[in-house]
């Protein structure tokens, strides 16, 4: 790191569960996100902040007014633009080092399929089972760590679905769930949306602030995550709970005994 650097990310290097070492960790990692919306906004712009050092943004829509709302990474001149690009200005703004791929496109299972590849940790702001599905199985397929938020309404909910198990981390159980243990893909899933629904505004915040926190532990080698652990908030009451979660034996993405599972044949 130079000097501008070492001012700029001193109090994370201060942090003895970071320092140097992992500030490094980050400067050489690559995130890929899922969503440029109210999740995707405090995950793009704390990432962006703490010197992630690629991030790669996939989000097909444009900013509208009824994003305004709670979509912090946009404003009102942007309205009409692509969410990506949007996010990405914001991104610069903040910190200009961070190299910033901006995708205007939705994420397909061909798609995902390369870009997750090529990520260390990928984060999932999308807000519909087919995405998070799709998404899901391309981590699964490639061993990279999962951050999952989702949030309607008052009620917001994340977890880390790591199915690099020991080889990525020590504390990650061999048999940890994927996405599609918690909300099985062959399941019927009723399709909840803000535009319908509604969705409180600081909700989107708390759960992608805590997204990106989940990111940069994992890619800095710091503290335990969420896998194995789904964290649910109530936002009415502002009250948390928290269920453990396990692998499901038959699960259609990550038993390996199953006939096109992910893990199929590794």
């Amino acid at each position: 790191m130079n000097d501008e650097q070492l001012l700029r990310y001193s109090r994370h290097i201060l942090l003895e569960e970071l320092g140097i070492e992992g500030q490094e960790r980050l400067l050489a990692a690559h995130a890929l996100v899922i969503g440029a919306g109210g999740l995707g906004s405090p995950v793009l712009l704390y990432l962006a902040s703490a010197g992630v050092g690629r991030i790669t943004v996939v989000d097909p829509d444009v900013v509208d007014l009824t994003n305004l709302q709670r979509q912090i990474a946009h404003d009102l001149a942007r309205v009409g633009q692509p969410k990506a690009r949007s996010a990405a200005q914001s991104m610069a703004a903040i910190n200009p080092e961070v190299q910033v791929e901006a995708r205007v496109e939705r994420a397909g299972p061909e798609q995902l399929d390369a870009l997750v590849a090529g990520a260390d940790v990928v984060l999932d702001c999308s807000d519909n089972f087919d995405t998070r599905h799709a998404v899901n199985r391309a981590c699964v397929a490639h061993r990279k760590p999962l951050v999952s938020g989702a949030a309607i309404r008052f009620d917001g909910q994340i977890s880390v679905f790591d199915s690099r198990g020991h080889d990525g981390d020590p504390a990650v159980p061999a048999d940890a769930p994927c996405y599609a243990c918690l909300f099985p893909p062959e399941a019927p899933a009723d399709a909840v949306r803000c535009a319908t629904m509604g969705v409180f505004a600081p909700l989107v915040g708390i759960v992608g602030a805590m997204q990106a926190a989940e990111a940069i532990k994992l890619l800095a080698g710091s503290g335990r995550s969420l896998a194995g652990r789904l964290q649910m908030l109530d936002g009415r009451s502002m009250e948390w709970t928290e269920i453990g979660l396990k692998r499901r034996p038959g699960c259609s993405v990550c038993d390996p005994a199953v006939p096109g599972a992910a893990v199929a044949g590794r």
